[in-house]
């Protein structure tokens, strides 16, 4: 993954409080992080950094649309996706991000890389199953739908010569017991 310098904030020379960025993700951002999942991506991000005397606080928001495949018919269509994340960022020796809350960057840093922490936030924020909204209300149409709708069983026939109305005279008899009692 190459840095992307578009996603390196200098909180350095930023005054104590908040900070608003916003940040425009297509798949170019993802290509950098070699994921193909996505045929197109359009995305905001919106980030507001708060400054405090000896932290940051980050508070992500995300909202747009990805270009997948349905699941279950493979057709292509865009799969509207949100979230948000709040981290931490305290300063200590050596560069921590085992905590999903927290990060610690070393004394000495100048800028802080947000885009491992976007990209992490948007794939997250894609449900395992992606499912073409028109299966639920029917409008959508494909080939495999139609080919499914044609081998789809019509009716069962029970099998020529049998009567559906006569039963087992030894079942007649134990329903009788139930009805006795």
């Amino acid at each position: 993954m190459k840095k992307l310098s578009e996603f390196l904030i200098p909180f350095a020379g930023l005054k104590l409080g908040k900070h608003p960025f916003e940040f425009q993700i297509d798949k170019t951002f993802f290509e950098s992080f070699s994921f193909d999942e996505f045929e197109s991506a359009s995305i905001l991000v919106k980030l507001v950094l708060e400054k405090k005397s000896n932290f940051l606080e980050l508070s992500f928001k995300h909202q747009g649309t990805v270009y997948v495949p349905c699941d279950l018919t493979a057709e292509y269509f865009d799969l509207p996706i949100k979230g948000k994340m709040k981290m931490v960022v305290q300063f200590g020796e050596t560069y921590n991000d085992d905590n999903e809350e927290l990060l610690i960057l070393p004394h000495g840093e100048h800028q802080l890389d947000v885009s491992q922490l976007i990209y992490e936030m948007i794939v997250l924020s894609v449900p395992a199953r992606k499912e073409h909204p028109g299966i639920k209300d029917g409008s959508l149409k494909s080939a495999a739908l139609d080919k499914l709708n044609e081998l789809k069983v019509k009716e069962i026939k029970p099998p020529s010569g049998e009567n559906e109305t006569e039963t087992d005279p030894r079942w007649d008899k134990l329903k009788q017991l139930l009805k006795d009692k």
